[in-house]
């Protein structure tokens, strides 16, 4: 079940609270690490424990429904220009572009749901669909390798949302391994170079 998308719709000052909510989860998120106890975000929203758990029955809904929102808002319009354009590879590459940003300042949301792969699932379906629309348009276009699965670029993605895990939240370090990735699945290498590389947190690297 898709616990962050089917909702059922809400009064006024319900959705009001449920906006608070989701709003003071990500600002907790983001301040105090990924096992931020619930009474913190009920207390940083302003309402009460019991209203949190009205419209949230633990943790885990309430970061799915965190990440849920931060996909509509800023990936669902990317989404739909990619497939309005002309190019459906740099189309590709701009929704990627995209959730990379998204995930690397969110990236204590994600972690508070790693490993559960059918939930976040449930979020990025309509994703990984027009993901799948574009791939398709660029084969057809020439763009992009006709052997790339649509499997192997859901397990890309995977991976590059991983490298979320070895870099500093809201770093835009991630933009050259995605720029690897689309020099391995484009027809022809893009003439750019690739961009500056990033230390790891933490560790020293000959």
């Amino acid at each position: 079940m898709n616990v962050a998308v089917e909702r059922k719709p809400l009064r006024a000052d319900a959705a009001r609270n449920v906006d608070k909510i989701i709003s003071a989860a990500r600002q907790c998120f983001r301040e105090h690490g990924p096992d931020v106890p619930l009474q913190t975000i009920a207390e940083t929203a302003g309402v009460g424990p019991a209203t949190l758990f009205r419209n949230f029955a633990d943790k885990e809904q309430l970061v799915l429904a965190a990440l849920n929102r931060q996909l509509r808002l800023h990936v669902d319009p990317v989404i739909d220009e990619a497939l309005s354009g002309q190019d459906a590879a740099a189309g590709l590459f701009s929704v990627i572009d995209a959730l990379m940003t998204a995930a690397s300042e969110d990236a204590n949301l994600l972690g508070a749901v790693a490993g559960r792969r059918q939930l976040l699932t449930g979020i990025t379906g309509g994703l990984i669909e027009s993901v799948g629309v574009l791939l398709g348009r660029g084969q057809g276009q020439g763009t992009l390798r006709e052997d790339i699965s649509l499997t192997d670029l859901f397990r890309l993605l995977a991976m590059l949302i991983g490298v979320v895990d070895t870099m500093e939240p809201g770093s835009d370090a991630w933009r050259r391994p995605v720029a690897l990735i689309e020099d391995a699945i484009r027809t022809e290498r893009p003439r750019r170079a690739l961009p500056a590389q990033s230390p790891l947190p933490g560790l020293q690297l000959a």
